[in-house]
């Protein structure tokens, strides 16, 4: 596995794990959702900085970006399409 795809499996794979959005990600990150996506479909190539700016948002060191992954590993799956709607919170008394 080259190292781009190496980056887009891991970074897919934790953000999946911690069930947190592309566009959250992205937002948190600094970066448009659209180049988020790139990313994980290997068809962006993000610089040192970008990566330890996404390791951040996610909670890990920038080197969980680099785990190969175990042999027969399946793609991390997406979670479920759509946004969620806001709900509002409100106090019971």
């Amino acid at each position: 596995m080259d190292a781009r795809a190496l980056v887009a499996w891991n970074v897919r794979r934790i953000r999946v794990n911690r069930g947190v959005p592309q566009e959250q990600l992205a937002y948190d990150a600094g970066i448009d959702r659209s180049y988020m996506s790139g990313i994980e479909r290997q068809a962006e190539n993000p610089t040192i900085d970008l990566l330890d700016r996404l390791a951040k948002a996610l909670g890990v060191q920038l080197s969980e970006f680099f785990l190969q992954p175990p042999r027969g590993a399946a793609t991390p799956k997406s979670l479920p399409k759509g946004r969620k709607p806001i709900r509002s919170v409100t106090k019971k008394k």
